[in-house]
């Protein structure tokens, strides 16, 4: 059901619904239209530590390929990422934790928009938004889980530290002054000109600006500007990427994005805006909770638990870890059957087999860490 009737963020009002009746089958006292569209609720089974436990809920605006029997019905939607599966695994995990003994709290959120701000007029995502609703105030630690197509069901995979980069998307629009491109270039302001000049100078920043020794992307993915051979494009409009593992780093490429952009600025006597469409900060992973969990992890995964490197994603899980003592986990959920695919690609399928390990490890970690003094 998740999987054929997705939503984009901020619009998933027949996912949340659906959640919404599953709690209220289980019994389990729940809030909706938290972060807009998403839910939280509460498994309080008297004194203890609160955990948390997170899964987003939004899809992606992709048309899906794969061919499956239960494939997307909304056209031009589908879960290209696994949050259907994300939360499925939570919806499985609390009613797992529903019948276990423990003192303590556990936390469950459904959060709305993790792929991006979309219509929101102040720019935020889901989780930043669920931060600022002070979803979790009294929790002392949060799990999420995200699967990943490429790696072998029965492994998961973690980075400790920054785990995730700082993620943002820019759009910069240069505004000259349009002429005749043969006649009376000289009168112009030549938009096109400023933006390629503008173009080639920001990719620069990684390589002369940041230490070689640290991490960082500078990418400009689209442009557009001019309406004839003959005219000089008075508007030029470019969008693109900053990505960094560090917060002084992406604090540095956004402060050397704007000086270039106005040096270009009194350079060739165009204006030129500059906006960050959105932002997420890196993902910490704080090892010594990993380490509270990891007999766990490896009583579970029975193919392993892998130490990778970061990765330059974003995930605004980051927000959650930036407030409480986090985790975030890569779960196994290569196809045996299909080529594997990677996450945002169309044919991308989820091996099923991986919910069942999600579910239980959320479920044996969850239980560990209400067990702690």
């Amino acid at each position: 059901q998740l999987h054929q009737f997705p939503e984009i963020g901020y619009q998933e009002v027949e996912t949340s619904q659906l959640i919404c009746n599953k709690l209220e089958e289980l019994g389990i006292s729940y809030n909706a239209g938290i972060a807009k569209t998403g839910i939280v609720g509460e498994i309080d089974k008297g004194p203890g530590k609160c955990i948390a436990l997170r899964a987003d809920i939004d899809a992606l605006p992709i048309q899906e390929e794969t061919e499956l029997e239960f494939a997307s019905l909304n056209a031009g939607v589908m879960h290209a990422c696994g949050h259907d599966v994300h939360t499925t695994m939570l919806l499985g995990a609390i009613m797992e934790l529903q019948e276990k003994d423990f003192s303590g709290k556990v936390r469950f959120i459904f959060q709305p928009s993790e792929e991006g701000v979309y219509e929101d007029l102040e720019k935020k995502s889901g989780g930043q938004r669920i931060v600022e609703a002070g979803t979790l105030q009294g929790v002392d630690f949060a799990l999420a889980l995200h699967v990943h197509p490429l790696v072998d069901v029965g492994q998961i995979t973690y980075a400790p530290g920054a785990a995730l980069a700082c993620a943002s998307h820019f759009k910069i629009i240069v505004k000259g002054k349009a002429g005749h491109a043969g006649a009376a270039p000289h009168l112009a302001i030549d938009s096109i000109l400023v933006a390629s000049s503008l173009i080639q100078h920001l990719n620069t920043i990684v390589s002369r600006d940041i230490d070689p020794t640290k991490t960082g992307v500078v990418s400009v993915t689209m442009i557009s500007g001019g309406t004839a051979p003959n005219i000089i494009a008075d508007k030029v409009e470019i969008s693109g990427t900053i990505r960094a593992l560090e917060l002084d780093e992406y604090n540095l490429i956004q402060k050397r994005v704007m000086e270039i952009i106005d040096g270009m600025s009194i350079a060739y006597g165009a204006k030129i805006d500059f906006e960050i469409e959105l932002f997420y900060p890196s993902l910490l992973n704080h090892e010594n909770l990993h380490i509270k969990i990891e007999e766990v992890a490896k009583s579970v995964f029975d193919k392993g638990v892998l130490k990778v490197d970061p990765i330059m994603g974003g995930e605004d899980f980051a927000f959650y870890s930036r407030e409480v003592p986090s985790m975030f986990y890569f779960l196994g959920a290569k196809s045996s059957e299909n080529e594997p695919y990677f996450l945002h690609h169309p044919k991308m399928i989820v091996n099923e087999d991986c919910i069942q390990y999600g579910v239980n490890f959320l479920t044996q970690a969850t239980l560990k860490l209400l067990s702690f003094e």
